[in-house]
């Protein structure tokens, strides 16, 4: 019974990649830098217990408070909360929160716990491969999992107590873990360059939450609440003032990354010979039935989100991948015309050597061949 869940899950997990490979490919670019912030556990969840009586569910919710006030200085920033009040949310809803706002990052705060006095920092990433060393870890974060109402029928059989079900759901696509690893890196450094405080580094973990957002995605351990010092910093304000201090910090950064990323590390294909014949001078009528223009501005080896701020800010971006290279693609027409205009922003923008290409059936074909067919 036990190995006929997990192969329904593993199923699930898979046909759920499919779906969100297609998703991922239709977003179109936005100038509004989406973070959503998602204070971990609340309500009757209050996360782990201490003898001191701190509550991880009241510090969590206070340093998400204060990141997005923080952020909220920005006009270019967007910040929604998965929660602002001590309420229960189920795993579920926290990521269907993100991935209904087309979010650009999802940060999931936590405090950490343990038997022994240990302390410091962590921040996770989702885990991607099949020997995930933090079991432990993603087993704590995701046993809220029994505390909602159908779990079974909503988790499809997956147990937070199995590590056969952990690494199952470890089998992802590594689509956003590069994004992931250098917001993870950011906020760790922060808290060892300018707070002084021990960083346990950066991690990976099998946590449900990270698996089911479409974004890059990091879960902040801020600390251990049943460290006699560590505790009692993390439940003070001021501990909470610094804490949330560096998180925005580390996302503001992030942001910089990305806004100076416009293409960074890609390499511009050579540009065609069969480019070089085409002219301007096209009649008015530049329609051609069956067939899709577009403008190809970039290729590399790194796999991009196709959102407007790795490209200078140009919208309508898709991707393709041709062998151990991604071709990225600005806009897409069946009228010539407008592809030469396309073409002349995309120019405009910086892609000096960009080109037209052309697709029918799917198929990439020769642009001339196109233009000459229809002239005949």
């Amino acid at each position: 019974m036990k190995t006929s869940l997990l192969h329904t899950f593993v199923f699930i997990l898979f046909t759920f990649i499919g779906s969100l490979t297609s998703q991922l490919n239709a977003q179109n670019g936005s100038d509004t830098f989406t973070v959503v912030i998602d204070a971990g556990h609340g309500g009757k969840d209050p996360g782990r217990p201490t003898k001191h009586g701190y509550k991880e569910k009241h510090i969590a919710l206070k340093i998400a408070l204060a990141v997005g006030k923080t952020l909220e200085q920005y006009n270019n920033i967007n910040v929604i909360y998965t929660r602002k009040t001590d309420v229960f949310l189920e795993l579920h809803e926290r990521a269907a929160i993100a991935n209904k706002a087309d979010a650009d990052l999802f940060v999931s705060i936590h405090c950490n716990a343990h038997n022994s006095q240990a302390y410091g920092t962590e921040t996770y990433v989702l885990a991607t491969r099949g020997d995930n060393k933090n079991i432990d870890i993603a087993k704590k974060e995701n046993e809220v999992i029994f505390l909602e109402d159908d779990y079974e029928q909503r988790y499809e059989g997956f147990d937070p107590s199995s590590p056969e079900s952990l690494l199952a759901l470890s089998i992802i696509a590594e689509e956003y873990l590069e994004q992931s690893i250098i917001l993870a890196r950011l906020v760790e450094d922060n808290f060892k360059g300018k707070l002084e405080r021990k960083s346990r580094g950066v991690k990976d973990a099998a946590f449900w939450v990270l698996h089911n957002t479409y974004m890059p995605s990091v879960l902040i351990e801020t600390g251990f609440i049943t460290n006699n010092k560590e505790g009692a910093y993390l439940n003070s304000k001021r501990g909470q003032i610094q804490i949330s201090t560096q998180i925005s910090n580390a996302i503001i950064d992030y942001k910089k990354k990305l806004d100076k990323n416009v293409g960074t590390h890609l390499v511009l294909d050579n540009k065609p010979k069969q480019d070089n014949t085409i002219s301007s001078d096209i009649s008015e009528s530049a329609f051609y039935d069956g067939i899709t223009f577009k403008v190809q501005i970039a290729a590399g080896q790194r796999r991009l989100a196709t959102k407007a701020y790795n490209f200078k800010g140009l919208s309508g971006i898709s991707r393709e991948k041709s062998s151990s290279i991604y071709k990225y693609f600005y806009g897409e027409t069946s009228d010539y015309n407008k592809a030469l205009q396309l073409k002349e922003n995309a120019k405009a923008k910086g892609y000096t050597s960009c080109f037209i290409v052309a697709y029918k059936g799917g198929e990439r074909v020769d642009v001339n061949s196109i233009l000459k067919t229809a002239s005949n």
